[in-house]
């Protein structure tokens, strides 16, 4: 017999090339620094792509964007979300400066990478972050990166100073009435014409959100051609460049890490230079502005006489947030000048009640209070501003009121707004404008027969409510507003009656106001009261209002029955 071997189909196993990318990197913006960029991505394309084991996945470059940070690094942060989504495989990095020169974020995105089964190849240092002592050696060098850059910081910062000392300024800066030619500031006339406008408009009183609407009114735009803000309108009052003079190191950087600049306020020494170019405010005037700018800061929201003040403001403080209080009006009616005030906590006024659950305080009501703490009979304004210098509202019921000569004292209250709101004249007012429609200057706001049904059973108006049936139809119905039990009245029953007692074919609001005072409804008898001194009695029966069931609806329920009663019949047997 013939002896029979199978064989087995051979498929050669293709080893998987590994997805490779590079990333670039260069922090300062020239020409040599621009070829520098190209000359690294045509590189690690060449090489990437003549590797028989790798697959190219891209070069991801940043151009003139410091390796501090990786917030602003486009390129970079596209890479690591390409490493997420597992499009890479090894990243290729001529040196751990180029990468990154913190090392908290160079360790934190090493390290998230390793976690992903990523790797990352430092060329100039020979370093493989998956190996063993990779981990190490990218700390020590990464230091020595991070203490570089420190040291190119301060380097430049020295070369700063040592210009600001020969009265030479960092760069160009662009200001609003200024223009550069050369190394010179030369005056742009319309402009100035907007900078001398300001500097009038703040010592004749305004403030700058005043200014900001005037020249918003004259179409004035800002440098850029956007609308002139009022912050771009005080930092143009506190800018002593417009006197002729330049003062040098008003900010500086605190840390070259972090990248963010701090105001001098005497931390750093300044240099003012005199006459550098020519000025469009006098130095008096600009000197005059700043007076009246801290003036104004001392005194605060009282400063800006547009701003409604209070002897209250500024002085109620919210003890949960410890914003300010404000103040908050509401007319009690359309029709009437009084105004209703309460003092509420600005940021649950801003944000809503679930930012700052603070009490609101009604006005009479803080008035009352205080004029006890002081031992007063009434409320007086300038003692109230003399001896109390501030109140926190602390929880729902306690005022803790500071007095100007050191003293706290502690007051419960109680808010009593319905009882300062609903006064007796009020109540009349509100009781004679819903009365009866024929005298309700808003009428159209109510129905025709607002008013005009009362209630045998206990004197009450009726109230109409809009029902919609199940086929969309909609009828309203008048019930007593006490709701005390006595029978409701449909419209479509009571136009008929009214058709029925003035001899109409159709009924007519017109005729029924110019006849009938109104309709007194008691258990099913309608008794219309005439504007001559007779009454007509009606009775009236209302019926439910029923909906045609379907065929399908019907069968329906016919099945359901059925069943009931096999399931009833099943039991009975057993």
């Amino acid at each position: 017999m013939a002896k029979i071997r199978k064989i087995e189909p051979t498929v050669p196993i293709l080893k998987q090339r590994k997805k490779v990318a590079a990333y670039c990197r260069v922090s300062m913006e020239s020409e040599r620094m621009m070829h520098s960029v190209s000359a690294q991505i045509s590189y690690y394309s060449s090489l990437i792509q003549n590797n028989p084991e790798w697959e190219y996945a891209g070069v991801y470059a940043d151009s003139f964007i410091s390796g501090t940070s990786t917030v602003k690094r486009t390129e970079f942060n596209r890479m690591i979300k390409d490493c997420e989504d597992r499009k890479i495989d090894i990243i290729l990095c001529k040196s751990i400066s180029r990468f990154a020169r913190n090392t908290v974020d160079l360790l934190q995105t090493v390290r998230h990478l390793k976690e992903l089964g990523i790797e990352v190849r430092f060329e100039k240092e020979n370093i493989n972050s998956m190996s063993g002592d990779g981990e190490l050696m990218l700390s020590i060098l990464a230091s020595f990166a991070q203490e570089e850059s420190r040291s190119i910081s301060e380097n430049v910062k020295w070369a700063t100073r040592k210009r600001f000392e020969k009265g030479i300024p960092n760069g160009r800066f662009n200001i609003y009435g200024y223009r550069w030619q050369g190394d010179k500031l030369v005056i742009e006339p319309e402009e100035a014409k907007i900078v001398k406008l300001i500097y009038d408009d703040f010592l004749n009183g305004l403030s700058a959100e005043s200014t900001e609407k005037r020249l918003e009114e004259l179409g004035v735009k800002s440098y850029k051609g956007g609308h002139f803000g009022n912050t771009a309108i005080r930092q143009i009052l506190s800018n002593i460049t417009y006197t002729g003079n330049l003062l040098f190191q008003k900010e500086y950087v605190a840390d070259p890490i972090t990248g963010k600049s701090k105001i001098n306020r005497g931390e750093l020494p300044q240099y003012y230079v005199e006459n550098t170019h020519e000025a469009i405010i006098p130095l008096e005037v600009y000197q005059a502005v700043q007076e009246e700018r801290k003036r104004r800061r001392e005194l605060g929201v009282f400063a800006n006489w547009s701003i409604n003040t209070s002897c209250f403001t500024s002085k109620i403080k919210c003890g949960i947030c410890g914003k300010n209080y404000r103040r908050s009006g509401k007319r009690q009616n359309k029709n009437s000048d009084k105004v209703y005030y309460i003092w509420i906590c600005r940021t649950k006024s801003d944000k809503g009640a679930k930012f700052c659950s603070a009490k609101s305080i009604p006005e009479i009501t803080l008035k009352n209070i205080c004029a006890e703490v002081l031992g007063l009979d009434e409320f007086d304004e300038d003692i109230f501003s003399d001896r109390i210098r501030q109140i926190t509202v602390i929880g729902a019921d306690l005022l803790e009121f500071h007095f100007t000569d050191g003293t706290v004292i502690h007051k419960h209250w109680k808010s009593t707004a319905r009882t300062d709101c609903w006064t007796e004249e009020r109540r009349r007012e509100w009781g004679e404008l819903h009365k009866n429609k024929a005298s309700n200057p808003n009428r159209k706001r109510f129905n025709e027969f607002t008013g005009f049904i009362k209630c045998g059973n206990c004197g009450e108006n009726y109230r109409g409510q809009l029902v919609t049936y199940a086929d969309g139809t909609k009828e309203r119905t008048w019930r007593c507003c006490k709701g005390c039990g006595n029978t409701a009245i449909k419209e479509s029953t009571l136009k008929p009656l009214i058709c029925g007692v003035l001899n109409l074919n159709e009924y007519s609001e017109q005729l029924m106001d110019d006849e009938i005072v109104n309709a007194v409804i008691l258990n099913g008898t309608v008794t219309f009261q005439f504007k001559d001194g007779h009454t007509e009695c009606r009775n009236y029966k209302e019926k439910k209002k029923g909906c045609k069931h379907t065929e399908e609806y019907k069968e329906y329920m016919s099945q359901l029955m059925k069943e009931k009663w096999q399931c009833r019949k099943e039991r009975e047997e057993h």
